[in-house]
């Protein structure tokens, strides 16, 4: 509520120093209503221009150091350091572009501003100024959409080598499930239209496959470091996205259909809480909890790192709040969770 009266009471003063302006400019005698700019007008506008170009410049600045902490911590996954040097890449160009053009934009702005009696004097055409601003983007994006693609496929190569762990990751508002193929490594044939609350068949298993018995149905995910995971996506009701933002991973979750997205972590989650930056975090976040229980506030619990599953979709008004945990650790420590998970097959054997 309070962002919203500072915006009203922002805008209620914006208009009242406009309406103080306009009551200036009438109380002038001698002022001049023509609407045809002189070099006076010209000359505030070029300077202007050049204020302008410092206050982007600033702000571009202030950015970097202000807002550089919130940033994602190094890739956890294999793809994702060629991930994130696609990206800085593409930023590196984009900045010294803007930087370029901007500044170039603004100082032609003034120093070729309108004068009295100056004429303009233009080319209708360039045939070589035409050809160097045409074919150096054509080059540049030539060669990050090459790269780009390059990347996509060694990322979206979903096989079978390596022996991978297979999981389905099951989106509904506003939840996550998650299903390890269990011993055979193969997932049990399913459909929304099986699904049957009464007998705790949440995911709609098919419970004549065969494969689908040793399933295992968990609300916190656990990875083996080093070992690769294909993850199938499914949604029970809306478009949903299966957001993994530590290990550079996003696939939409579409309803009728079957996705897929595949990553081997490479950093336990142990491992990352200790990274300088990741304990940098937790201390700045920590210390604003700490502020805000000392108020009484809510959700002021001390905060602890975590690898993390979001729906990046805006999927209806509990959007927010689906998400799941994630926990990469040793093989051995994964061998021993796995093995204290019941099966889908002991669980419907159970309820009945």
């Amino acid at each position: 509520m309070t962002p919203l009266l500072t915006i009203i009471v922002l805008i209620l003063v914006a208009i009242a120093i406009w309406q103080m302006t306009k009551i200036f400019e009438l109380s002038q005698i001698k002022t001049d209503n023509s609407q045809i700019a002189n070099d006076k007008d010209n000359k505030y506008n070029g300077y202007l221009m050049f204020g302008f170009l410092i206050f982007i410049y600033a702000l571009t600045i202030f950015s970097f150091w202000k807002y550089s902490k919130v940033l994602l911590p190094e890739a956890a996954s294999e793809h994702g350091e060629e991930y994130d040097s696609l990206m800085l890449v593409s930023f590196i160009i984009i900045f010294f572009v803007q930087t370029l053009t901007q500044g170039l934009l603004h100082y032609f702005a003034f120093k070729y501003r309108g004068e009295k009696g100056r004429k303009a004097l233009f080319f209708a055409d360039n045939d070589r100024l035409e050809f160097i601003w045409t074919i150096i983007p054509v080059i540049v994006l030539s060669g990050l959409i090459l790269w780009g693609l390059y990347a996509w496929t060694n990322i979206m190569d979903i096989n079978d080598e390596d022996d991978p762990i297979t999981i389905e990751l099951y989106a509904q508002q506003f939840s996550w499930t998650a299903r390890y193929a269990g011993d055979d490594n193969v997932l049990g044939d399913a459909n929304v239209r099986m699904i049957d609350i009464d007998n705790a068949n949440i995911l709609g298993i098919d419970m004549a496959d065969p494969n689908a018995a040793d399933d295992v149905i968990v609300r916190e995910i656990h990875l083996p470091v080093g070992r690769k995971v294909n993850f199938k996506m499914r949604s029970q009701d809306v478009l949903h996205s299966a957001y993994m933002p530590h290990f550079r991973a996003q696939m939409n979750c579409v309803p009728g259909m079957i996705t897929q997205f595949s990553f081997t972590p490479t950093i336990t989650t142990a491992e990352m809480r200790q990274k300088p930056d990741v304990v940098d975090k937790v201390k700045g976040i920590n210390k604003q909890r700490a502020e805000r229980a000392a108020k009484g506030e809510d959700n002021t619990d001390p905060w602890e790192f975590d690898y993390i599953l979001l729906c990046n979709k805006i999927c209806g008004k509990s959007h927010y709040n689906m998400q799941m945990k994630i926990i990469v650790e040793t093989e051995e420590e994964y061998n021993k969770w796995m093995a204290e998970q019941k099966s889908f097959g002991e669980s419907m054997a159970s309820v009945q």
